[in-house]
């Protein structure tokens, strides 16, 4: 009987979510550009509308209080293949890259994250392994252009990233100019999507409110984004548990979410995945696929200043 009642409150919930999305999709249908369209994304008491124009550039973009939804946290993966293997401290080697490549390709990590000056060197060192090579955009404050962020994104791509790591324009977001944070997002996913390549949109949590959180998921979404994820490692804080369950009810089970930002063990990692993962990103990622620390001790919380770099 328990089980059925869950069942029901999530249909309701669903139907829910679904019926007030076309409600507000009925309502500002009148506002659509021609030959364009607007899509509707709602979670966590909060609804966010992008419209495009013929182009695929977004033309508004807004956000309303409305509903809520829910996620569903996806099942256990092999946790190498879930790891985005990082270094992106300024004074790294080419030495320290190369160790990196060796250890992704050892392991089978999901990817290495490095800077973009390193991503040539990167595809040369991992050519014919499964190992991904993974770059940062507009990183890490997220305050360049977007038109600088689509350029720096063909680049990466020219010379050989498949997976982009973007941030947003945090002081954008903070005082509501949605249409330049959606513009910026939707720049790098077209330049990224035009080369199959996917992205990661960094929304870094700790600088946001709740609201906030809420919103950036669902602009990143409604922009095709792949996934969210946490945190660049760069600013006070990173991934935390609370963030990640709410960045995955917000974007739902169909979209990835990236934890990064002090995620050093294999219960951090653990947790995170429990809250809802589907990537890591992290710098210990060796130290992370070793298992627990010892049989006795129990998963921890990641500390709220830890660094990702």
């Amino acid at each position: 009987m328990v089980s059925d009642t869950k069942v029901v409150e999530q249909l309701v919930e669903i139907i829910t979510h679904e019926v007030l999305a076309a409600m507000l999709e009925k309502q500002e249908k009148a506002n659509v550009p021609e030959g364009g369209h607007c899509k509707f994304t709602c979670a966590e008491s909060q609804c966010v509308r992008t419209c495009f124009d013929r182009a695929g550039n977004v033309v508004s973009a807004g956000a309303e209080r409305l509903s809520s939804t829910i996620g569903v946290i996806p099942q256990d993966l092999d946790l190498a293949k879930m790891i985005d293997h990082t270094l992106l401290k300024p004074d790294a080697t080419q030495e320290q890259i190369a160790q990196l490549c060796f250890e992704a390709r050892k392991y089978g990590f999901a990817s290495v994250c490095i800077n973009p000056t390193w991503v040539e060197l990167c595809a040369k060192l991992l050519e014919g392994s499964t190992v991904k090579v993974c770059t940062v955009i507009g990183f890490p404050l997220g305050a360049t252009s977007a038109e600088v962020k689509a350029f720096e994104t063909q680049v990466a791509l020219d010379h050989g990233a498949t997976e982009i790591d973007m941030v947003i324009n945090v002081g954008a977001l903070k005082a509501r100019d949605l249409d330049l944070v959606a513009k910026d997002i939707r720049g790098v996913v077209s330049t990224a999507h035009a080369r199959k390549s996917i992205v990661k949109v960094i929304i870094e949590a700790i600088l946001l409110t709740e609201e906030e959180k809420t919103i950036a998921c669902l602009l990143a979404k409604e922009a095709g984004a792949d996934y969210v994820k946490t945190s660049t490692g760069f600013a006070s804080g990173g991934a935390t548990v609370h963030d990640v369950a709410l960045m995955r009810r917000v974007v739902g089970p169909d979209m990835g979410v990236k934890a990064a930002g002090g995620v050093r063990t294999y219960e951090d990692a653990e947790n995170m995945i429990k809250a809802g993962a589907t990537r890591i990103g992290a710098s210990a990622g060796v130290k992370i696929i070793q298992g627990p620390s010892s049989p006795s001790v129990s998963a921890q919380p990641v500390p709220a200043t830890a660094k990702n770099y």
